[in-house]
């Protein structure tokens, strides 16, 4: 007999699901029989056919309230975000709007449904003078997307609804649609034999996307509260990133070229020795992230090597 527990479907709202992480979400929670799934972005149309899906600006409050009351979601997982780290400093009323306002209105209408908010934030809310970081270390973060996830952060904690808080940083996998990762970016750079420059002095840990919707299932599983790092095992630069991808796909390393974060003059800081501690992570969540070259395995199907 198959007791009626065994029958009940979480509600998952995705927001942001045409994003990189999002197309990811989006496809693993559709694989699962006990998930109703509702998913919405900024585009018009979904980057996928056949699911639950409206568009979504999300500085537009009554459409979050429309949005979460339609759907009742027991889990909302918000992967929206402007993630332009430059752009942020000449667009700061944007960033702001998207980044922290649209987080303010998922909370405010999460909470009246009862909604578990997983919102995703970075290792940009700490200034990368001594990391890594864990979750309890204090965050001081440089540029105006830093403070703008701080910020969101801030929200969730303030607004009494029931929340966790990924931070995770480099994020790299198979998204189907938009700009590539940085393995993609490499890998196409290097076969159409274009010398690239990369960062030495930018220390990460940097994170396989499918790693990520692993340890957010697993906080929804669990129904987990609070912060969580979720990146890779292994802390490298930049360029050391970029010399294992090239090395793997039998690329030319030659071709990349070792400089350091000053020399690209970029509007926005860079917190340079970061990366985040994922021990919490590891413990209460059984969080197990691929190694580098076991994603890059993961990956070389897609990029037709």
């Amino acid at each position: 007999m198959i007791s009626s527990q065994n029958l009940i479907k979480n509600r998952v709202l995705i927001v942001g699901s045409n994003g990189m992480l999002g197309q990811r979400l989006t496809e693993f929670f559709l694989k699962k029989d006990r998930v109703e799934l509702h998913c919405c972005s900024a585009e018009e149309e979904s980057y996928i056919s056949d699911i639950d899906y409206v568009k979504l600006d999300i500085r537009n409050k009554k459409e979050v309230r429309k949005v979460i009351h339609n759907f009742y979601p027991d889990f909302i997982i918000n992967a929206a975000a402007y993630t332009n780290v430059d752009g942020c400093e000449s667009n700061k009323e944007l960033a702001w709007k998207i980044n922290v306002d649209g987080v303010k209105s998922l909370a405010y209408y999460g909470s009246a449904v009862d909604s578990h908010i997983i919102h995703i934030s970075s290792d940009y809310v700490f200034d990368g003078v001594a990391g890594p970081y864990s979750e309890v270390d204090q965050p001081n973060p440089i540029s105006y997307y830093g403070r703008s996830k701080l910020a969101s952060e801030n929200v969730l904690k303030g607004s009494g609804c029931r929340y966790a808080i990924v931070r995770t940083n480099v994020l790299y996998g198979q998204a189907k649609y938009g700009r590539p990762d940085f393995v993609k970016w490499v890998v196409n750079s290097l076969r159409e034999s274009q010398v690239i420059r990369i960062v030495t002095d930018q220390i990460n840990n940097p994170t396989y996307l499918d790693d990520i919707v692993f340890g957010i299932n697993k906080i929804i599983k669990l129904n987990k509260e609070g912060i969580y790092n979720l990146a890779g095992p292994e802390f490298l630069s930049r360029f050391e990133f970029a010399e294992r991808i090239a090395e793997y796909f039998k690329l030319d390393r030659n071709l990349i070229i070792p400089i350091k974060t000053k020399e690209l003059k970029q509007p926005a800081l860079r917190p340079l020795n970061s990366g985040l501690i994922i021990l919490k992570a590891e413990t209460e969540l059984n969080y197990k992230p691929h190694s580098i070259k076991e994603s890059l395995a993961l990956m070389k199907k897609e990029l037709n090597n």
